[in-house]
């Protein structure tokens, strides 16, 4: 194992140690640590917040971290693909249980989930900001949506995009059967 990988090891076990928010928490603090907010860090930026961790990089170690992720050799590590590297890889029951929910989404069956498939599935109308006013129920599914959909927010959410966001949360639960009961119970499946 090379020290980068070595280093990935060390802030995923810090990840874990952390509980349920350990990959979150860990992206809100990057994003803090991103002043420039361009979601990008350069090597001096990552090595000084994962010694705010209690993770000590040396100059090297941080430059190979940041080399290792910067997929346009612009020095700088893409923070989205940094903590999707740190995420453990998911089982097969675990991506069959996401693809179950996807599926029950997209009721039009053409691949992308929309405010018109979430429509065929859930009702906004109960939603508190709806009954006073403030939303629709087509800005609740919408905003729904936008938790799934991927940075660019473009109203449609890919079976890539969905299994992304229950990567994430699938970090942070430690059995395939609590997992896979959370989001058989999340969408009813």
């Amino acid at each position: 194992m090379d020290t980068v990988d070595a280093t990935v090891e060390k802030l995923w076990a810090q990840c874990l140690s952390r509980g349920a928010s350990g990959i979150q928490g860990l992206a809100r603090f990057f994003r803090r640590l991103d002043r420039d907010g361009n979601r990008r860090l350069d090597a001096g930026e990552l090595q000084r917040g994962l010694a705010e961790l209690g993770l000590v990089l040396g100059k090297a170690e941080a430059e190979g971290v940041c080399r290792r992720w910067d997929r346009d050799s612009s020095g700088t590590l893409d923070l989205e693909e940094f903590l999707r590297a740190l995420r453990p890889p998911m089982s097969q029951a675990r991506e069959a249980v996401i693809a179950a929910a996807f599926t029950k989404l997209d009721r039009s069956g053409d691949g992308v989930v929309t405010v018109d498939d979430l429509r065929g599935v859930y009702s906004g109308c109960a939603h508190p900001k709806v009954r006073s006013g403030e939303w629709t129920e087509e800005e609740v599914l919408r905003r729904f949506l936008d938790n799934f959909d991927s940075s660019e927010k473009d109203g449609q959410v890919t079976l890539a995009e969905f299994q992304d966001y229950y990567s994430g949360v699938s970090a942070s639960v430690g059995t395939d059967e609590e997992f896979m009961a959370m989001v058989t119970s999340a969408w009813r499946l």
